[in-house]
């Protein structure tokens, strides 16, 4: 039962305390974690995990887009690249094909990377701003 596994009930602690922008960075990094055993599973020849974890990762692609604010350009930018994420991803699926699963991990790695310093970069304004106060 998860409520009495340890590892369990933190993950879902941190998951129902995390703020918005710490959610996408999980979600970015469960994207890498997904490709990285779906990498694996190509390299085994283990097509039923390279198939789970290429519709997990694609599942985690999905949730970002729907997530995005389309009144924004810069939305409207981030769809764009998430839809060529998730056919990249298609691809990678049908083909055994690791440079398309590569491709979408150096992505999903740039905008962690950048999520991270934007995260990074508030709670410093934050913190800031109250030490003003």
């Amino acid at each position: 039962m998860a409520l009495n596994n340890p590892y369990q009930s933190y993950q879902q602690s941190s998951v129902n305390t995390a703020s918005p922008g710490e959610l996408t960075l999980m979600l970015y990094n469960g994207c890498l974690k997904f490709i990285n055993l779906a990498k694996h599973g190509i390299q085994s020849k283990d097509i039923q995990a390279k198939n789970l974890n290429i519709q997990k990762a694609q599942n985690i692609v999905q949730e970002l887009m729907v997530t995005l604010n389309m009144d924004l350009e810069v939305s409207q930018n981030m769809m764009s690249l998430y839809d060529f994420m998730n056919r990249r991803l298609i691809d990678a699926n049908i083909k055994n094909d690791l440079q398309a699963l590569e491709e979408v991990e150096g992505l999903v790695t740039e905008f962690r990377d950048t999520w991270k310093q934007v995260i990074q970069l508030n709670r410093q304004k934050q913190h800031s701003q109250g030490g003003m106060a």
